[in-house]
């Protein structure tokens, strides 16, 4: 029969552990937004957010093609 051995049980978490812990915590922290925003703000944020991703994707596009 084998053992598997995990790492360290100190009682200390990685420091990998401890900052994806953190980034958890932060995240949770502002998973909802505090403010209220109009529909035209809202709106705005969408049209940046797909802008992003367009660019994105011409990026990806031009990088796998070779062109430019």
């Amino acid at each position: 029969m084998t053992t598997v051995v995990q790492g360290s049980q100190t009682g200390r978490p990685s420091p990998l552990r401890r900052a994806v812990e953190k980034v958890r915590e932060i995240n949770q922290k502002y998973a909802k937004p505090r403010i209220k925003m109009s529909r035209a703000v809202k709106f705005s944020l969408l049209m940046l957010r797909l802008y992003l991703i367009f660019l994105v994707g011409l990026l990806l596009f031009r990088l796998i093609t070779g062109r430019g």
